[in-house]
């Protein structure tokens, strides 16, 4: 499995995480082009969106995952975290930044068939490709792309948008 497929993943649970917290509040990509930087402690972690399983914290460092246009967010996660299998309607970048995330591709959740991504590691993969992903140790990963981000389960039973209230 190529890295690049491990990635997949990654990007979906991020850009699910930014899309649900909504637009950052230091930096408007439509606006001003004004310097800006964005240091590791001094992110404003919320609660990810609903369409992502609880546990998921996101920081939208740039746009409005949420819109038409371009985005940049992260997603940190807790040990032992998941998503079940999923695709996205649009192509999705992502860089790990800490811990270690593991990517696997098809429609049944399968760890023997994931790949771990490193810290420092990039990865693209194409609209619509089926993924699912874990973690082991707390792990964040980064997101960019463009808007709006979308997640769609495989099984409508593993949305957490459907769980009974």
């Amino acid at each position: 499995m190529s890295r690049t497929t491990v990635f997949t993943g990654l990007t979906a649970v991020a850009l699910a995480a930014a899309w649900a917290a909504g637009a950052s509040s230091g930096h408007d990509v439509k606006g001003s082009m004004a310097a800006s930087v964005h240091r590791p402690d001094e992110l404003r972690w919320r609660d990810g969106p609903p369409s992502l399983p609880l546990g998921a914290k996101v920081a939208v460092l740039e746009g409005d995952p949420a819109r038409e246009g371009p985005f940049v967010f992260r997603v940190k996660v807790p040990d032992g975290y998941r998503i079940p299998p999923h695709t996205h309607p649009k192509a999705e970048r992502v860089t790990g930044i800490s811990g270690k995330f593991h990517l696997g591709m098809g429609d049944r959740f399968d760890p023997s068939k994931g790949e771990a991504m490193p810290p420092g590691s990039y990865g693209t993969w194409p609209p619509g490709m089926k993924h699912f992903v874990w973690v082991t140790g707390e792990t964040v990963v980064q997101f960019h792309g463009d808007g709006p981000w979308v997640i769609e389960y495989l099984n409508p039973a593993d949305d957490p948008r459907n769980a009974k209230k």
